[in-house]
């Protein structure tokens, strides 16, 4: 069970550490620009079933809706705020063991793009995690967190490919795992006028002290510029290994002003 419920924080902790360009995972090296900024609102949905042996089976199911603002506040720098609420319910051969809904950890990070060239470029994405979700109800960590995100971007024509390596400080109080690491990839492109196909793989060492099973993802995703200021999309997110999730779906919103 203790390896169950901290899959289901671990997901909680990968979706509200970082708001990249909705749906995917790993992060783009663009800033908003000075007095420009972004409101990107995405809804998702999990499905994760664990059988740890003959006899029992562990399912857990939930979702997270995410709002985050992007401000620019020069035409390299971006300060994030992300305000997830989560909800999940945990059950033992179909014998509820735990539900809760609520508020998880607020992230706030700072992006900033110090390289571009030639379609090329870099940038720095720090950031914390405040303690505001309940830690009681499994809703957040209990503790202060933050990370450090090195952030790299090519551009060629339609295309653009992305590349994220990060450390986690996992402060809590569930004797998880404090370092963590991220690595991920992502491929977008514009297959007809304003309608871009995605791809994306990535992992990050798991939150597990007892386990050296890492999970990994890949994740498919559509996007579409319904006008300048307004983008909608879609995606799914599939667990490589058994201790990823299992299916993440994924929709979201982005406005910019």
């Amino acid at each position: 069970m203790k390896r169950v419920v901290l899959s289901v924080m671990g997901f909680f902790v990968m979706n509200s550490m970082a708001f990249a360009g909705h749906p995917l995972v790993t992060d783009d090296a663009g800033t908003a620009g000075k007095g420009r900024g972004q409101v990107e609102v995405g809804l998702s949905f999990f499905y994760d079933k664990d059988k740890t042996d003959e006899l029992t089976t562990f399912k857990t199911e939930g979702g997270e809706a995410a709002v985050g603002v992007t401000i620019g506040l020069m035409e390299t720098l971006d300060i994030v705020l992300g305000v997830p609420y989560v909800w999940y319910t945990l059950d033992e051969n179909d014998v509820r063991l735990d539900r809760a809904d609520g508020i998880s950890d607020i992230a706030f990070d700072v992006k900033w793009r110090f390289f571009e060239k030639d379609g090329w470029a870099l940038a720095l994405k720090p950031g914390l995690s405040l303690p505001t979700g309940d830690e009681d109800r499994g809703l957040g960590a209990g503790r202060a967190a933050y990370r450090m995100f090195l952030i790299g971007s090519k551009e060629f024509g339609p295309a653009a490919f992305h590349a994220n390596a990060g450390y986690i400080r996992n402060e809590n109080n569930a004797d998880e795992r404090r370092d963590i690491w991220h690595a991920s990839v992502a491929a977008e492109v514009e297959v007809i006028k304003d309608l871009k196909l995605m791809a994306n793989i990535g992992t990050e060492r798991n939150a597990d002290p007892g386990s050296d099973n890492h999970p990994a993802f890949a994740l498919g995703g559509i996007s579409y510029d319904v006008s300048e200021k307004i983008t909608i999309d879609a995606g799914v997110k599939y667990g490589l290994t058994s201790t990823e999730t299992d299916w993440t779906y994924l929709t979201g919103l982005t406005i910019r002003f």
